[in-house]
């Protein structure tokens, strides 16, 4: 795919009375135990689609982007981690989210001719050219950037928003807040951030009784193998080598696909947690265990990460800005559980049981978890873990030329990650992202479309 750079800018934060940040000092914002295990990992990149046959050059020049560009100046004056960077100075503690008076997010202005209806779609797309819509991060051993974003034009068919964001800095819930106030905020042309979105950077109400920052920093030390125990290189693991028979597929189930999944283990346990997640993740793992093949004792597991939230006492606010999840899995399990007829009921009595544990689970266990999930993910031949959720509300950020038709978060092709997101147009249904070998993926597909016509 043929993409053209028209232009690259700097977006400032829009003046602001109220900031906490003036042009004599900076704003700092420490990094918590929740933030750092992220801290070496590869950005998060989401693209969404925008189907608008008006779109043309003179259009999209003089209209869309002045108000898109508008709009995330002044969103950016509430968010203003947004255009800092990751930095860690040897005389503090931990790392922390550093914005100067001067600091800004870079966007990317871009053209191309690829038939943006096939880029959009849900069909097999090779990864070259959704990665082409999608910003650069810099990362250097001192400093990692927060954010980035890039706008493409496809003429007389649409736009994308490309977004590249440090994991560290931010998780899903926030990412997906910030778009959707960035969206609002367009969309109504409005000057101020409703209060109901400002987000919140209180860091007091994290609390680390037990040392858990240290224990992070460590497991991360040890997980990079640096020995240095001064200030720790903030390079990324190294980027997972993808062919070029690669593709990245969404599938769909309907919401009474959803259901008739819940009759088929209905019966097996009345206590079970049937939640739309649990299903989607049960059924869809057990047709990527059974695509994969291979030795039926070959060890497979899988993880997925649960908002806290609402779990800490006291409560986050709903707005808190920055990381705020638990991971919970099950490791070393053979691949034969999944494989069988009981296979998909084997995978929804875990994730009930995983979900259902979540409640009781102790913050000062969350290192241990950490470190129990890495240490797996390094010699399983099959670990499934989720990006994205159905309760983000991808789907409803609208700038002002109708909610995008696609979103596709495209850095599960760093790891065998699943996406998952609410389907577009249906309540109910759930969107299923999967980035794969072409011939698994054609594997994966059948596996998922027999199963459901049985």
């Amino acid at each position: 795919m043929t993409l053209h750079i028209t232009e690259t800018l700097r977006v400032t934060p829009a003046a602001d009375s109220d900031s906490v940040l003036n042009s004599a000092n900076s704003f700092s914002l420490p990094l918590t135990f929740f933030d750092l295990p992220w801290l070496l990992f590869h950005p998060v990149k989401r693209v969404f689609f925008y189907k608008l046959k008006d779109s043309t050059r003179e259009y999209f020049n003089s209209i869309i982007l002045p108000k898109l560009k508008l709009s995330l100046s002044l969103v950016l004056s509430s968010y203003l981690p947004l255009t800092g960077h990751i930095t860690w100075n040897i005389n503090e503690p931990k790392p922390s989210i550093v914005v100067g008076p001067n600091d800004d997010v870079l966007v990317t202005i871009a053209e191309s001719e690829a038939d943006f209806s096939n880029l959009s779609g849900y069909g097999q797309r090779h990864l070259s050219e959704l990665h082409a819509l999608l910003p650069k991060l810099p990362v250097t051993n001192d400093s990692a950037t927060a954010f980035s974003v890039q706008i493409t034009l496809f003429p007389n068919q649409g736009f994308s928003i490309g977004v590249a964001a440090h994991h560290a800095v931010l998780d899903g819930k926030t990412s997906s807040t910030f778009i959707k106030t960035w969206a609002h905020v367009c969309k109504q042309q409005l000057e101020n951030i409703p209060e109901n979105l400002v987000p919140s950077f209180d860091r007091s109400l994290i609390k680390d009784p037990t040392g858990l920052d240290d224990k992070m920093i460590d497991m991360v030390r040890s997980l990079k193998q640096d020995k240095t125990k001064v200030v720790l290189s903030l390079t990324p693991f190294p980027a997972k080598e993808l062919g070029d028979d690669v593709v990245l597929e969404t599938l769909v189930l309907s919401k009474d696909d959803v259901e008739r999944l819940k009759e088929r283990v209905k019966n097996v346990s009345p206590s079970l947690h049937l939640s739309t997640f649990v299903i989607a993740y049960a059924y869809t793992w057990t047709c990527y265990v059974k695509a994969r093949g291979g030795d039926v004792d070959r060890s497979v597991s899988l993880l997925f990460v649960g908002d806290f939230r609402k779990r800490l006492e006291p409560k986050l606010p709903a707005t808190y800005f920055g990381n705020c999840m638990f991971p919970v899995g099950c490791y070393n399990r053979k691949a034969a559980e999944f494989m069988d007829e009981k296979g998909f009921v084997t995978a929804v009595e875990i994730l009930s049981d995983l979900v259902k544990g979540l409640t009781s689970r102790k913050i000062e266990t969350i290192a241990d978890s950490f470190v129990e999930g890495f240490d797996y993910q390094s010699w399983s031949t099959q670990f499934g873990t989720i990006a994205g959720s159905t309760r983000l509300g991808v789907y409803e950020a609208d700038f002002g030329w109708g909610r995008p038709v696609k979103v596709d978060i495209v850095s599960i092709d760093q790891g065998e990650a699943i996406s998952m997101a609410e389907r577009r147009d249906e309540t109910g249904g759930v969107e299923i992202g999967m980035c794969l070998k072409k011939s698994e993926m054609d594997m994966v597909v059948s596996y998922f479309n027999i199963s459901l016509q049985n």
